[in-house]
Order: C-alpha cells, then structure tokens, then sequence
C-alpha cells in the first residue's frame, strides 16, 4: 500500500508530537507539509516542536510552515498549563537542527491543494484558525482535499477544557465555526476528546511498555507526556493520559480503525459558559449532516500502530 500523501496542522504540543511520530515513522504518511499555529503554545514554540518531532522521526527533510499566531477574534488561550511551558513536558529538549520555511502556513494551505487536486489528506490536531483564514479566501477550500480529519470537539458534550467544550475548539470557535458551514460530511471527519478519553488512554501499564521499549521515539514519546500525565490524573480523572491528536492521526491512516461513526448538523458555540461546544443537532428535522463524527475506535489496533512505530529504530 502507498502511503498517504499528508498536510499536517498542528499547534505542537506532546500529543501532537507523538501523532507526527505515527505519521513520520509508520511508513503510511507522505507528509509533504506541517503547518503550524497557535493553540497549545504560542506558534513559535510550536514550530519548534513539529522541527523538533520530525528530527526524532529521523524526518528533518519535511518542510514545517508557521501561520496564525492567535485566534480569529481572541488573545490567545494557551494549554501550557497541560503540556507544560514548552508544550513538551518541559524536559529541556535542545533546539532543532532546522528552521521552518519562510512562507506562511495559510499560503501553503491554498497552494498546495491546489496544485495537487483531490490527492492531499489534510489532517489538523490543533485550533481551526489557519484553516479558517484559508476558508476565508478560498470558500471552496475542503473540496480541495482528498479527505479532512479535524481532531475536534467533543460529541457527547464532555469537555476538558470547560464542562462541554474541547481545546481545540474551545480555542478559537469562531474558526471551528467557518470550517462547519463550509464541511460536507463525505469531505470531513471530526475525531473529538469524546474518543481519545475512551479509546486512547494510556494506562500505567502502557506506560511502562512505552518505557521499556527505550527506542529514541519511544522514550521521547514517553517522557514528554510527563506533565500530560499529572494533568489527567488531577483534572480530567482518567486512568492515565490520553493521546487525542494521535489516535486522530491514525483513523486517518488506518480508516478501519473505526468501529462506530455518525452524520450528523454540527454548529458551534461561541460565547459564555458553551463557548466551544458542538451544538448537534439530530433531530429528523435538521439541516442535511454537514460532518461526519467518529464516536469510537479500535483501541488494540490503535495501540498496536502506536507502539510498533515507537519500536522502530528512527531513520
């Protein structure tokens, strides 16, 4: 099987990183462009996370794009508190040998569906934000890809970052809002915490495999997840940390991944205590399905690919 050509967006945080990981060194991904924005970590320590993540894939040859550097219409909210101030478990990784190209993510965003009709699979694990501004200028954007995997929201209404709400989305609404109105659910998937908290915690048990493996990116996969960890135990009480961005990555990778999945209208909050929420509405009455939601995976076969693209030597 070829592998998947890929357009990453990512606000690089450790989850982030480890689903650049599984799309780097799985050897199903063709990344031909990360992009980058602000969400997790303002956009300049994200870049240098993606430059960072690809280095330890033994990938420094794929090219890394910075764009948005806050939301469309808000200062930025950062998840530093969960990934740290580096977003990587502040563990003191080194600079990366690179640099990120000097074109703007967005631009690189409508350029290359463009010139590759219909081939590129875009997958975003961070804030809509960039792909928002493309939409803006570009309103036939999504139709452009061979498919869009968007890890956000939460569709049964448990958030993480307020009682209903997803980072990501919660983030920067606004933008997840533009992306709903221009989805159609044959173009695009959303994989929400609603998943990961079920079918991608990694239990103390997992853990210690991820550990004991000792490659290079397991152990970096491993400790950068460290504070991940302490922020899951304190706050959203799971039997672990859970890896959102890359059990997103792999449905894009490995579509039969997925055991249960639905169409459905989605809107989006965005102001007060639901700022963020997914406001679904299935009702027979609705407005024809404008995404299509996964609501469960196979979480053996997603821990598989995890852990055999870890234990790979790096190349």
């Amino acid at each position: 099987m070829s592998a998947l050509p890929l357009v990453i967006d990512t606000d690089t945080g450790s989850d982030d990183a480890v689903a650049l990981l599984l799309a780097a060194a799985s050897g199903m991904g063709d990344i031909r462009a990360v992009t980058t924005v602000a969400g997790n970590v303002p956009v300049e320590t994200g870049t240098r996370n993606a430059l960072i993540s690809l280095q330890t894939a033994g990938r420094s040859d794929i090219p890394v794009y910075a764009g948005c550097q806050r939301p469309m219409t808000r200062a930025l909210s950062s998840a530093q508190h969960v990934h740290g101030q580096d977003g990587m478990g502040d563990i003191g990784l080194p600079d990366p040998l690179g640099a990120p190209q000097g074109v703007h993510a967005v631009e690189v965003l409508l350029s290359l569906p463009r010139r590759h009709p219909g081939e590129l699979t875009l997958v975003t694990l961070a804030p809509l934000t960039n792909i928002a501004a493309a939409l803006l200028r570009d309103p036939l954007l999504l139709s452009r890809f061979r498919h869009v995997y968007c890890m956000a929201g939460a569709a049964d209404l448990a958030g993480n970052v307020s009682p209903t709400a997803e980072f990501n989305v919660w983030a920067d609404p606004e933008a997840a809002r533009v992306v709903t109105q221009a989805a159609t659910p044959d173009k695009v998937t959303w994989i929400g915490w609603d998943v990961s908290r079920r079918d991608a915690v990694m239990t103390p048990a997992d853990q210690r495999r991820l550990e004991q493996i000792g490659t290079p990116m397991a152990t970096f996969a491993h400790h950068i997840n460290r504070t991940v960890a302490d922020w899951a135990r304190d706050v959203t009480g799971l039997a672990g940390y859970d890896l959102p961005d890359p059990v997103a990555m792999a449905v894009a990778l490995m579509p039969e991944l997925v055991i249960e999945e639905e169409q459905a209208y989605v809107d989006i909050a965005t102001d007060g205590l639901t700022r963020g929420q997914m406001v679904i509405d299935r009702r027979v009455t609705a407005p024809p399905p404008n995404l299509t939601l996964v609501r469960r995976v196979d979480e053996a076969g997603f821990k598989e690919l995890l852990f055999d693209t870890v234990a790979a030597p790096a190349r």
